[in-house]
């Protein structure tokens, strides 16, 4: 039998193939690459005559400015905030500086303040639409929430072209959604005739507006102002009052919706504070007097010049002898902007510690309007109080405010006002009279 070859090469046992090996690199071979990398086609010398063509560019083209830094400007007109900025200077942090600004100053060195998306309940009445006119001079973005029970279109109409300002008609009783970063709450009748009007209506706006504005609060991370009242205080038996006293208020009385209401409105702003970190900020506003206030209100400044001006006796109410407490409307308003800058809580007294009697104030009305005004008598109403004043010590130390105007000085300015109103009203009322009979 023929033996048989195979030829299997593939079993065939092959040498070993050499292996290849890369020289290994030396450190400090790899450490001068980029060294090697610069001096190759000269590019050490583009890049040196690049950073002095650069070093020239600057020091021809940013020459210092010429112009002084401005120090004597007034960045609260008519407040007589002068020269700001050297105390800037002294605590020259960005934020300071902007919190500075957001008050109404302006900010030096080309730093910008925030525009600020405020909210202001009760805007179009008669503080409110002071406040508005200031935070829109200050350039914010305003929002007016009113539903014109005692506010007036008129009072913010001069505001309607502008595009920083929005109006909405809105109950605060109702909850609202807003993205702003303060709430300025006035939202509620502030004067006797008005919360008698609908007691109940009254104190749903102190507690369930109030409620509803802290709950906005919350969602957005908004700053909270809340203005209480002086009424808190009740018919008080300490005098001045301080903001530590509690207060004499006759929980059943026919003035007790609006105390208790505000009372119980800075018992949820102050929980809101504690139990949800809200920002919140609490202002008792004394008496305030000024253009805007409605004519027949029921508040005494408002119905004496209105009497006075009418031909009217001037209507004094007991013996007279109680007290009242009077600011300026504007100088109320650079108290609430000056808390709501503020890093205090409250509440905070915002009123005038000079006392009047209502004697007193139906003479000054007399020598202001008209000598001949004569005053009647009529009997108390109930609840009351005999007396009101301020102790602003803390407002003093805490915000450096205090009230400017004057009495003598500010009645002026209001009875010009109520001038317009009553007798641009006749004459309206006149005219509609003689049209309709013809």
């Amino acid at each position: 039998m023929a033996s048989e070859l195979t030829y299997r090469r593939h079993e065939m046992e092959q040498p070993e193939a050499e292996s290849y090996y890369p020289k290994p690199i030396k450190p400090w071979f790899v450490a001068i690459r980029p060294i090697r990398y610069m001096l190759r086609e000269q590019r050490l010398v583009f890049v040196l005559v690049g950073i002095a063509i650069a070093t020239l560019g600057f020091t021809i083209f940013s020459k210092p400015s010429n112009q002084p830094i401005p120090y004597d400007v007034d960045p609260l007109p008519g407040y007589g905030m002068r020269s700001y900025l050297p105390a800037m200077q002294k605590k020259a942090s960005i934020e300071y500086m902007s919190r500075i600004g957001s008050a109404g100053g302006k900010i030096p060195l080309g730093l910008k303040r925030k525009v600020l998306r405020v909210v202001v309940t009760g805007g179009a009445g008669f503080v409110g639409s002071h406040l508005v006119d200031r935070l829109m001079a200050r350039g914010d973005n305003v929002i007016v929430v009113d539903n014109f029970f005692t506010g007036r279109k008129e009072n913010v109409m001069h505001h309607f072209n502008n595009p920083n300002f929005e109006m909405i008609r809105h109950d605060v009783v109702e909850p609202i959604l807003l993205e702003v970063d303060q709430i300025y709450h006035l939202a509620c009748p502030a004067s006797p005739v008005h919360y008698k009007f609908n007691p109940v209506k009254t104190i749903m706006t102190n507690v369930v507006g109030t409620l509803n504005m802290l709950g906005l609060a919350k969602r957005v991370g908004a700053r909270f102002l809340l203005t209480s009242t002086s009424e808190v205080y009740g018919d008080p038996l300490q005098h001045p009052q301080v903001e530590t006293y509690w207060g004499n208020v006759n929980p059943i009385g026919v003035r007790s919706c609006y105390d208790e209401g505000k009372r119980t409105a800075e018992t949820l702003a102050m929980d809101y504070h504690r139990g949800a970190n809200v920002e919140v900020r609490i202002a008792r506003i004394f008496n305030t007097y000024g253009p805007r206030m409605c004519i027949d209100d029921g508040r005494v400044v408002s119905n004496f010049v209105a009497q006075a001006l009418r031909k009217e006796p001037l209507t004094v109410y007991g013996d007279g002898k109680q007290t009242r407490s009077f600011q300026f409307v504007s100088d109320l308003v650079e108290g609430l902007m000056r808390l709501m800058e503020g890093e205090h809580v409250g509440p905070f007294n915002l009123g005038n510690p000079g006392e009047f009697t209502m004697l007193e104030l139906a003479k000054v009305v007399q020598e202001t309007i008209d000598p001949n005004a004569k005053i009647e008598f009529r009997p108390n109403t109930e609840d009351d109080p005999h007396k009101r004043k301020p102790d602003i010590t803390k407002a003093k130390e805490l915000l450096g405010w205090e009230p400017k105007v004057a009495l003598r000085q500010g009645l002026p300015l209001m009875v010009k006002d109520f001038r317009q109103r009553v007798f641009g009203d006749q004459k309206q009322e006149s005219s509609t009279t003689s049209s309709s009979t013809e």
